[in-house]
């Protein structure tokens, strides 16, 4: 049984299913994760805007799904993926590309 956060959410990592490389981090809903399930296609559930949206559904760029697993507490799950095109909206293949600085 998955467990959902307070706000109904789930993180949800997406990794390439080629290279190990992590793209991603997103959240889910019980709704996103059910089309992700149903699709074939990666859903999540906006944040900021409190909606579900289809990757790659402006961008043309989709995450298709190779398999899905989850955490042993039950509360992450890791799906992994064969993406149509760059994954983060600056253009970028992952949204993971600057490291953090020491200070």
């Amino acid at each position: 049984m998955l467990k959902f956060d307070e706000k109904g959410l789930i993180a949800a990592i997406i990794q390439d299913a080629s290279s190990g490389e992590v793209l991603m981090l997103g959240y889910m809903n019980e709704e996103s994760l059910k089309r992700t399930l149903d699709t074939g296609q990666v859903w999540f559930y906006s944040r900021s805007r409190q909606e579900l949206w289809h990757k790659g559904e402006t961008s043309g760029n989709y995450l298709n799904v190779r398999s899905i697993s989850k955490d042993c507490d039950e509360d992450a799950l890791l799906i992994q993926v064969e993406a149509t095109g760059p994954v983060c909206h600056t253009g970028n293949r992952t949204c993971f590309f600057r490291r953090l600085e020491q200070t």
